[in-house]
């Protein structure tokens, strides 16, 4: 083994754990007898924990495989949020399946692989490996969407996302098929030089908004928004909260680094579309709700405008803005768990109950829940002193230090806007007539409800750690 291999394996470690805890997991769950479920489920945390404590302790940084993969501050953060996610999604989803009468031990092998190309795509530094982690991490959601086999509205789910993903990912792969023609180059660096130089061709720049047009797709940014009120609503709800989290991490952190490493002497350019993605999304997210009665196409609304809020710390081109699109992610996450465990916890006569109408006058009949939903509803609108008050914050400064103030005033504004369907939910369950109590609620679900709960409460006595480790992210650009 030459030592250029031997140092890339070592320093691609977690993937390699994560590659062979899956293959390792389909073995036992295929030569398992019935009810292998929720024993993949259990070793697929295991495999995410020891994948995301070797990173962390071993704190190897560098560049591998020919410089396609790359190890840095940034990706450090931002994969310890993406494994964050997918492994409280999956003990989230542990009871789940057998309330559902349904167990596929498929299920966490599928997640384990689609975390797997998320920290390649957080780690890639060539068109290449972007495309390779890229299309890793889609394939195994076109199959989640549609685990369900039994429910028409999976299966259904599982289609529009794969026949709308096949799209994003046909644009994203003819954007990076034109920069390569144009620029002769695979490397993000080698694009970077050759996007610098005096004479830029028109043709790059298409490939750009071709780049951008497939990564947006993934974090359901207007206008390819349009596969995820459907996915949301028809998938399992456990999906649906895997999908409201890690993919989108990991899909901002691959916009980041490829603007503002492949693409940075092109900012000029990529900021106008960024922005104008930001703004539609801002918009949409926050108007589109007000109509919806069902928790679950809500919250797929309300994904759209928080993921418009990330970009405006993009639009900023800085490192103020990138800390504040890390942190926003950290926060974003943080919270969507947080609503994901209470949506999974709304159970009565042992069906799952889906209507934001299911929820007048709980807090008569389970206080503690009502208080932390309130809470976290509150962080998702933006009031402060919670958490999603200074995930806005940290972007919108970044923005109006970069002189886009119109773009910080809409965005100001947008979230007067969302604020008020996140404040209707509160009275529902506050002040309307109860319609009846939940099933007692499972322990991890309610551990899960706590933890986030506590999270966004005392964020501000944890913020400043969290924002020295964003701002060592940050720097990894500048």
């Amino acid at each position: 083994m030459t030592p250029d291999l031997y140092s890339s394996l070592s320093l691609s470690t977690p993937e390699l754990i994560l590659a062979v805890g899956a293959m390792v997991l389909l073995m036992i769950g295929a030569y398992s007898r019935e009810g292998a479920s929720t024993l993949v489920t259990g070793l697929a945390v295991v495999v995410l924990a020891i994948a995301g404590g070797w990173m962390l302790l071993s704190g190897a940084r560098g560049s591998a495989y020919g410089g396609a993969y790359v190890q840095d501050d940034f990706a450090l953060f931002m994969k310890t949020v993406t494994l964050l996610g997918s492994a409280v999604t999956l003990v989230m989803s542990a009871g789940y399946a057998k309330a559902q009468r349904y167990a596929s031990f498929e299920y966490p092998v599928l997640v384990t692989l689609s975390t797997l190309g998320m920290m390649l795509m957080i780690s890639a530094n060539s068109t290449i490996s972007l495309y390779l982690g890229f299309e890793l991490q889609s394939l195994a959601l076109y199959v989640v969407a549609a685990i369900n086999r039994e429910s028409a509205r999976s299966s259904e789910a599982g289609l529009k996302y794969f026949v709308l993903g096949a799209l994003g990912t046909g644009m994203m792969l003819y954007g990076i098929s034109l920069t390569y023609g144009y620029t002769g180059s695979v490397d993000f660096s080698k694009i970077a030089a050759a996007v610098s130089g005096s004479e830029r061709q028109l043709g790059v720049l298409f490939g750009l908004v071709f780049i951008l047009a497939g990564l947006t797709f993934k974090i359901s940014a207007v206008p390819f928004h349009m596969w995820t009120p459907d996915v949301y609503e028809g998938a399992p709800t456990p999906v649906t909260a895997f999908f409201a989290v890690a993919p989108k991490v990991a899909t901002m952190a691959l916009i980041l680094r490829v603007t503002m490493d492949a693409f940075h002497p092109a900012a000029a350019d990529w900021q106008q579309v960024i922005v104008f993605i930001s703004i539609a999304s801002m918009a949409l997210g926050s108007f589109a709700a007000i109509g919806q009665r069902n928790f679950k196409r809500l919250m797929a609304y309300s994904s759209i405008g928080h993921m418009g809020f990330c970009l405006v710390g993009l639009a900023a081109n800085s490192q103020e803005g990138v800390r504040g699109v890390a942190i926003y992610m950290l926060i974003y996450v943080a919270m969507t768990l947080g609503t994901f465990a209470f949506i999974l916890a709304m159970r009565r006569n042992d069906q799952q109950v889906e209507s934001i109408d299911d929820l007048s006058g709980i807090a008569g009949t389970n206080p503690v829940m009502a208080t932390i939903l309130t809470i976290l509803l509150f962080s998702l609108a933006g009031i402060p002193p919670l958490a999603g008050f200074w995930a806005k914050w940290y972007v919108f400064l970044a923005a109006i230090n970069a002189g886009l103030y119109p773009l910080a005033i809409i965005g100001v504004l947008t979230s007067v806007v969302a604020a008020f369907y996140y404040l209707r939910i509160i009275k529902i369950m506050w002040f309307d007539e109860p319609a009846g109590g939940f099933q007692p609620m499972a322990g991890e679900l309610r551990v899960i409800l706590g933890l986030s709960g506590a999270f966004v409460l005392f964020y501000v006595l944890i913020g400043g750690p969290i924002a020295g480790y964003a701002e060592a992210a940050a720097k990894t650009f500048f």
